[in-house]
């Protein structure tokens, strides 16, 4: 299914400098709308009531010929009212490949979901870079990889959110502190920026990263969890031959998802959001998370 969502432009600099009267204008919090649910894009969210709710959702392994690294996939089967996604040894870093399963869809985008990554043994991941979440990659880029994404769980220590925008298969990490348990993540789209945003359980939401957005209109969005990145060991330089094979190791990670659910956002054309001046943080949260979130 490709829900097709029109794409906004938006107008002046990059900058943080004040707006003034020929560049972008101010966006205040009053004049901000929360994004849109419904319509066709709405009808690819999923809420994981019943096992047959997988069929909606593909595996890019499968679509895209690779590696199979998931150990365990199912819906409201090992956790009631919730996708469950256990991963093999993998990575999305650079040019190396994880489980991916997702949905095509087009155009300005809020991809809004509730997860929780635990470790085998429950509490966090003992293996660096095991993390989970949400993910939006551009089809075919094996190549040249182009996605962003907005997970938890453990990366460099436990305990984080990474997002993360990997173009042409560079990847640039930015990582924050969060409380374990259950968090809420929206990864989203709208004209030329993407928001990565969290929200720890009870807390409030926050902006992880935002970034230029240069990929194609219809996307892969989806979900994605990975594991274990340092039994790659010689092969962390060398994507090409990691992504040969299955690596073996010590996975480590638990993925439950308990919705995922897509919105469309909207912001007006005299607002810049690649311009902390234009659109602050708070105004950026009220454009990009649902009513009531």
């Amino acid at each position: 299914m490709v829900a097709v969502v029109s794409v906004l432009s938006s107008c002046g600099t990059t900058t943080a400098a004040q707006p003034t009267p020929t560049g972008p204008g101010v966006l205040t919090l009053e004049n901000a709308s929360p994004p849109a649910p419904g319509g066709e894009v709405g009808g690819a969210s999923t809420e994981f009531a019943a096992a047959d709710d997988l069929s909606a959702w593909t595996k890019l392994s499968e679509t895209e010929k690779d590696i199979d690294r998931i150990a365990k996939l199912d819906v409201n089967k090992t956790a009631k009212g919730s996708m469950y996604l256990e991963p093999k040894v993998s990575a999305w870093f650079d040019g190396f490949r994880g489980p991916f399963v997702y949905q095509d869809l087009a155009g300005d985008i809020v991809m809004h979901a509730r997860v929780k990554v635990e470790g085998k043994a429950g509490g966090q991941p003992k293996r660096k870079f095991s993390l989970g979440g949400l993910m939006a990659r551009q089809p075919g880029s094996y190549a040249k990889p182009n996605w962003v994404s907005v997970t938890t769980g453990t990366g460099e220590k436990s305990g984080q959110v990474e997002a993360k925008y990997t173009q042409d298969g560079s990847s640039k990490p930015k990582e924050v502190a969060v409380k374990s348990g259950w968090v809420e993540l929206a990864l989203s789209r709208v004209g030329r920026v993407f928001v990565a945003l969290y929200k720890e359980d009870g807390g409030k939401w926050k902006v992880a990263q935002r970034w230029p957005s240069t990929l194609p209109d219809v996307l892969q969005w989806g979900v994605t969890a990975y594991t274990d990145w340092d039994s790659y060991s010689t092969l962390q330089k060398d994507p090409a031959k990691g992504n040969a094979k299955q690596v073996s190791g010590v996975p480590d990670l638990k993925l439950t998802v308990d919705f995922v659910r897509f919105l469309r956002p909207e912001l007006p054309e005299y607002a810049d959001p690649l311009n902390e001046a234009s659109v602050s943080d708070e105004v950026l949260i009220k454009a990009m998370t649902p009513a009531g979130a």
